[in-house]
């Protein structure tokens, strides 16, 4: 992108990095123990993926033929993380695979937010994002950045936060990435914008930051679900437990 400085796009770029690194430890710390060996799969799998995307964004697939539908980032970098979403969800492995997982890095994964939040705010400032998109606008999403080592810590790991809390703490901060995310594509050029006129979302169309809508975002999204999911069984089984005695 023209006029952005370097270390914005270098300091996004170690997001990612990190991101990705903090969620093959997730991986590797499942307590199914066909999910460990799965490691050595689905990290090479998701480095393809990384590139793939890098790929398309540098060959300006997504930043021409604007008014394209689905418009191209939706079917070539969204849509597929979303199915394979989906199929975890409605498969017996992919449930077990999910049930496995620990919360405790999943929830630490959160803190990446709050980084993300500062690059989209660099961002603003320098013309490739309108306000509405930062803390500065409607996004809100930095409080689930800034709160998620506490709900690790406090929540998770020492269970000094009811586990009503917690769960009501995932659906809050998913909330919040739904709401960025509906701003984020409805202010992207495209037919279907409605926001952000005066400065559209151009810089989820260019490498690296197209690695947000095709990787950092469905990270954090089935991170929740995952969450919530866990959560929801915890209880029940509680309460289970609690009618028999």
């Amino acid at each position: 992108m023209e006029n952005l400085p370097l270390y914005i796009s270098f300091i996004f770029g170690i997001i990612t990095l990190i991101t990705l690194l903090l969620f093959c430890r997730v991986i590797k710390e499942a307590d199914l123990k066909t999910a460990k060996p799965n490691t050595h799969i689905i990290f090479p799998a998701l480095i393809v993926w990384l590139i793939i995307q890098a790929f398309l964004a540098l060959n300006d697939v997504y930043s021409t033929h604007l008014n394209s539908l689905p418009p191209r980032i939706v079917l070539l970098g969204i849509l597929p993380p979303v199915f394979v979403i989906i199929l975890l969800f409605n498969t017996k492995k992919g449930k077990l695979f999910m049930d496995s997982l620990p919360l405790l890095p999943i929830t630490y994964i959160n803190i990446m937010r709050f980084f993300v939040e500062i690059v989209l705010y660099w961002l603003f400032l320098h013309k490739a994002i309108p306000e509405l998109m930062t803390f500065e606008g409607i996004n809100f999403d930095i409080i689930a950045g800034i709160t998620a080592p506490f709900i690790a810590y406090y929540g998770i790991s020492k269970s000094k936060i009811n586990i009503n809390l917690v769960l009501c703490w995932n659906i809050i901060s998913l909330t919040l990435l739904i709401n960025i995310v509906i701003i984020a594509f409805l202010s992207a050029p495209s037919p279907l914008q409605k926001l952000g006129f005066d400065q559209p979302n151009i810089a989820i169309l260019y490498f690296p930051f197209n690695w947000l809508p095709t990787f950092v975002v469905p990270v954090i999204a089935f991170g929740h679900l995952v969450s919530i999911r866990q959560l929801i069984k915890k209880k029940i089984s509680y309460s289970s437990t609690m009618v028999k005695q």
